[in-house]
């Protein structure tokens, strides 16, 4: 029954043909609010329940409020229906339900994603004594998450940490992940989930029921409502590590190894850092690579040892940013990425392509000449970097961009010859500007551990500066320099150590760095070192 007055009362009064008006008891409605963004099937799920209910002779109703979100559209999804008994004289009342959810009154809660979760405990919907939450950990990025210079991404833990407090019982994990898996959408895990918290008075069959009704992959659909149901019982279920070729066998033996040294020469408080980063650097490059990364630290860990301090802070923040820039982004890393069987499983996965199915993926590409050159050895990149007759011709041949089909022969040996070139990233010109700008960093943290300790570690944090790939690292790269030519203004200064941070900070606030400028502006160091950036 869908009811579609504006009385927004939370009970009906029931009066008989025939008799004088007498109340009936009143009986409460189950309210549940689902929050759930586009595509999510989020209707299909208020749909489901709105036909459980009925089904078991509940007059119910659902309503649907669309909203906006930075990430995608969003809607809040309203049900209520009402467990009500027949009169003694077999007539059944017609209820007047509730069109929105109000603060306080709402006995379930289903959000599909994190953020959500965050907005209903937020807007009060989540109450102590009263409210089931269900929700899922995945994460939808908001743009300025994504636009941000630095970390932009919200930390989970407040979120999770404030629905168990809110909420009468909270039930999470990642659905997302247990619908793709299962071949079907969040909302068939969400609805699993439900079914396990025993929160609604039907049973599993019925709710299994609900689903077959619908007669829209029904298969997947009752998988993924399985796994969400055993989630919500017994938590999470243990994953069992699928079996590896042997190669990776033995490049996991090697790595082994290194974990080993680490182990052995380095503090316990880094070992994770280490370990990962290794993996990363051996992956992107080679074990070899991954040695030079340990080499490159050891100065770093013998000075913190000489301090004596066990948390061995500068070690752990300079390992992690050392790992990130060793493993820069260029064009034989992307092209890498882009061919990997890893890549093409999780691109038809997502498009839930069949087995009868013929799968075309294509790939925007727009390199510019800088990019080309960087690729190239030394002395190639830098003649295509002089101005001239062979570096106009070549900007114009890459003025446009190109469509390269990874799954045709051709565009997959296109990439996969890019690929190859990993063997000779240690001769390209973006190599050998990368690393001197690494070794002049790190100096500048060994030199400055001694005598200036809090300062070395301001240092190592400025590598935040340095991401991306195109002009977004180039800019980067310029505020970085920048900064690192005031050190020694710096270093003069009593607040030096925080000055660096604000610089950092004010960096990271904006691509075109309006904010540092200024901020240097209202110090007043407009001398030649800042003219020439």
């Amino acid at each position: 029954m869908h009811n579609t007055m504006p009385n927004q009362t939370t009970f009906t009064e029931a009066r008989y043909a025939g008799e004088s008006a007498k109340p009936a008891p009143q009986v409460r409605p189950i309210c549940i609010a689902i929050l759930a963004m586009g595509g999510e099937g989020g209707g299909v799920l208020a749909d489901w329940i709105v036909d459980l209910a009925e089904q078991q002779g509940y007059p119910a109703q659902s309503t649907s409020v669309p909203g906006v979100a930075q990430r995608t559209g969003t809607t809040i999804y309203y049900v209520e229906f009402l467990p009500q008994a027949a009169s003694a004289n077999g007539h059944a009342p017609a209820p007047v339900l509730s069109l929105m959810p109000v603060p306080g009154d709402v006995d379930i809660v289903v959000a599909s994603e994190l953020m959500e979760m965050g907005r209903a405990v937020q807007r009060g919907l989540v109450s102590p004594g009263e409210t089931t939450l269900v929700a899922s950990t995945n994460r939808v990025y908001s743009m300025t998450e994504k636009s941000a210079m630095g970390d932009g991404r919200v930390d989970p833990a407040p979120f999770i940490a404030a629905a168990q407090k809110a909420a009468k019982r909270f039930v999470y994990g990642d659905f997302a992940v247990l619908a793709e898996r299962n071949g079907s959408v969040i909302s068939a895990a969400l609805f699993g989930a439900l079914a396990g918290t025993g929160a609604l008075p039907f049973s599993r069959e019925q709710f299994e029921a609900a689903i077959r009704r619908a007669g829209v992959g029904v298969d997947s659909s009752l998988k993924a409502f399985g796994a969400g149901f055993d989630l919500a019982q017994n938590g999470p279920a243990p994953q069992t590590p699928a079996a590896r070729p042997a190669v990776v066998e033995r490049t996991q033996g090697l790595l082994k190894a290194m974990d080993e040294r680490i182990a052995a020469e380095f503090p316990a408080v880094a070992g994770t850092v280490l370990k990962a980063a290794v993996r990363r650097l051996a992956d992107y490059q080679s074990l070899a690579y991954a040695e030079l990364y340990l080499k490159r630290l050891a100065p770093l860990r013998d000075i913190d040892q000489r301090r004596g301090d066990s948390n061995a802070p500068l070690l752990v923040e300079t390992a992690r940013y050392l790992a990130l820039w060793m493993s820069y982004e260029d064009t034989v890393r992307v092209a890498d990425l882009k061919i990997r069987a890893t890549r093409f499983e999780r691109v038809n996965k997502e498009v839930k392509a069949k087995a009868d199915q013929v799968l075309h993926i294509n790939e925007y590409f727009h390199p510019r000449l800088d990019e080309i050159a960087d690729t190239l050895p030394v002395w190639l990149g830098t003649l295509l970097m002089r101005p001239g007759a062979l570096r106009n011709a070549l900007e114009r041949a890459t003025s446009k961009g190109r469509v390269v089909r990874t799954t045709s022969l051709r565009g997959f040996l296109l990439l996969y010859g890019v690929a190859a070139l990993r063997g000779t990233r240690p001769k390209s010109l973006r190599y050998q500007r990368e690393h001197a700008e690494m070794c002049n960093w790190l100096a500048h943290i060994e030199q400055n551990a001694g005598s200036h300790y809090a300062m070395a570690l301001e240092i190592a944090e400025c590598q935040r500066l340095v991401k991306g790939y195109g002009d977004t690292h180039a800019r980067g790269m310029r505020n970085f320099k920048l900064i690192e030519g005031l050190l020694p203004k710096l270093l003069a200064n009593d607040d030096g150590v925080s000055r660096i941070r604000q610089l950092r900070e004010a960096a990271l606030k904006d691509e075109e760095g309006v904010q540092l400028a200024t901020l240097l502006q209202g110090w007043n160091w407009s001398d030649a070192t800042l003219a020439a950036h």
